[in-house]
């Protein structure tokens, strides 16, 4: 089995989006929840996973992850969390 990276975006107690990349989402997330993750995340804490996007290569999630966080307006941002329906394991 071949390692898949995913970007990332969660939805925090603020309302506001924190955008990353991973190889596992589910234990990011929760380093995030600990105040382990990002310095952004320690002050406005994730409350849900809003969207996530599977790639095969790391530098294809970095590249998803810029677009999201650079070129996305809050509205686009709003649409993509809308759009994500989680699989079972993924909340």
């Amino acid at each position: 089995m071949t390692k898949k990276y995913y970007t990332y975006l969660l939805l925090t107690d603020k309302n506001t989006y924190y955008c990353g990349y991973t190889d596992d989402v589910e234990k990011r997330f929760e380093k995030h929840k600990q105040g382990l993750a990002a310095k952004y995340t320690r002050a406005f804490k994730p409350i849900k996973i809003a969207y996530i996007k599977e790639f095969d290569t790391k530098q294809e999630a970095q590249k998803e992850e810029y677009r999201i966080k650079h070129k996305l307006t809050r509205k686009q941002k709003d649409m993509l969390a809308n759009s994500y329906k989680p699989k079972e394991n993924m909340q």
